[in-house]
């Protein structure tokens, strides 16, 4: 028998053995990659939690590796409420912190949506980058108050993918504190 003929006969046998319940060795497909699920509260900022969701919706569009889910309690990514000292927050890089959402801010002109999507970046891992156009969302309050970019840039959603390819990987325990 040739290939072809060989191939069409192990097509055939797994489609009538599968659905009889019958075993057929056969190679096994390629696994898909992990996707490590981190969960947010929004309940600690609620004037703000549509933009809180959006900012958290944008980041699971661009990226694969990390999906950030919305919890109630047990979250690890916690929002608070704040209305003074500008927007930050103190995190680990992988996936555990506190994000202070200022109102002043928002006040000034600058965008919720994009505060909220920016102090998640730091969660995932990525660092500030003030100097940065609008399009890096990493460039924070840089841009100004024109800025109303909440999503991240196509080198941002890579490095955050490098970060989570594998799953959680344990970093250092030290917290920091970033500010918008």
């Amino acid at each position: 028998m040739n290939r072809r003929v060989i191939g069409r006969v192990v097509a055939l046998a797994t489609a009538v053995a599968a659905p009889l319940g019958l075993g057929l060795a056969v190679a096994p497909a390629a696994s898909a990659a992990a996707v490590t699920t981190l969960y947010y509260s929004s309940s600690g900022a609620p004037d703000y939690v549509t933009q809180i969701d959006g900012g958290a919706a944008n980041w699971n569009a661009a990226v694969t590796d990390v999906k950030l889910v919305k919890r109630s309690s047990g979250a690890t990514i916690v929002f608070h409420e704040i209305h003074s000292g500008g927007s930050y927050t103190n995190t680990n890089g992988h996936g555990r912190g506190d994000i202070y959402l200022d109102t002043s801010q928002v006040a000034e002109g600058f965008d919720p949506t994009r505060i909220a999507a920016h102090e998640l970046g730091h969660n995932l891992g990525l660092p500030d980058h003030y100097t940065g156009p609008c399009t890096e969302l990493m460039s924070g309050h840089g841009p100004g108050t024109a800025c109303k970019n909440a999503k991240p840039s196509a080198a941002e959603a890579a490095k955050v993918q490098s970060l989570w390819v594998n799953g959680f990987t344990a970093r250092t325990a030290e917290t920091r504190a970033v500010a918008y």
